[in-house]
């Protein structure tokens, strides 16, 4: 089965798989500037989007600005079989009406729909990320679970952010994980590889998108040479040049 990658903007991913379509933490919908191509190949959403697609996944780790944008609701008008899947706490703090197609999920909560499966963990940050198994594929999306090593943080606090980072990794384990989207933050500085790097060594997820980097496209293409120099060569690693880069992964 042939499944398409598309890297919308900065943690906004989507993934189609036949005919359906998974969308995760989508935010910036003002398009790209892609001079050909569909709505997805400029790295938004519109009503083109659904072409073809008979079902529609919306994830939503939780709502920092840069993950979350109420204009997800919208596509309701584009798609009659949508759900949504939020961190209870973007539901709880955004006091949203409940409707038959909107789900929260907490923390080490797992939520079984139609023809997908769901479990949220946790995140160093705020709200959740999520494993979806779709039939035989399994995406994982950290959300902001990352490993946040900021250079202002006391020894004592940056080992915490390690050890709480490394324990949700580490319930992946056992997991054969077709498609990751892992955090490789530039704004780390040195230490932007840290939760890339981890994560492949101890997961090995087939394929390694990388995500949280905002315009930073060449910061990809840095963690994959660091990568290959490391000799970790358990999964591939998509190097992102534009929003609406399309990545096919053959599962």
């Amino acid at each position: 089965m042939g499944v398409e990658v598309y890297h919308l903007y900065h943690s906004g991913t989507a993934v189609k798989i036949d005919k359906e379509l998974v969308i995760f933490d989508y935010y910036n919908d003002q398009p790209g500037k892609a001079e050909k191509g569909n709505s997805l190949a400029k790295g938004v959403i519109r009503e083109d989007s659904f072409s073809g697609i008979e079902k529609a996944y919306v994830f939503v780790s939780h709502d920092h600005h840069d993950h979350y944008n109420k204009v997800i609701f919208k596509w309701e008008d584009y798609c009659d079989n949508i759900s949504y899947i939020l961190a209870d706490q973007v539901s709880l703090t955004n006091q949203l009406k409940q409707k038959e197609n909107l789900f929260t999920i907490a923390k080490d909560q797992s939520l079984e729909l139609a023809a997908i499966e769901i479990k949220a963990l946790g995140s160093t940050d705020k709200g959740v990320s999520f494993l979806v198994k779709k039939g035989a594929l399994k995406i994982f999306h950290a959300g902001d679970l990352n490993w946040w090593k900021w250079k202002k943080f006391s020894p004592k606090v940056q080992k915490k952010e390690e050890l709480d980072y490394k324990n949700e990794v580490n319930k992946l384990k056992g997991e054969k994980i077709d498609i990751a989207f892992v955090p490789v933050d530039p704004r780390l500085e040195e230490n932007y590889y840290l939760a890339g790097q981890y994560f492949i060594k101890t997961i090995k997820p087939e394929l390694f998108v990388p995500i949280h980097f905002s315009s930073n496209f060449e910061v990809t293409k840095r963690f994959a040479d660091k990568m290959e120099r490391a000799e970790l060569y358990f999964s591939k690693i998509a190097q992102i040049n534009s929003r609406g880069e399309k990545i096919i992964y053959q599962n």
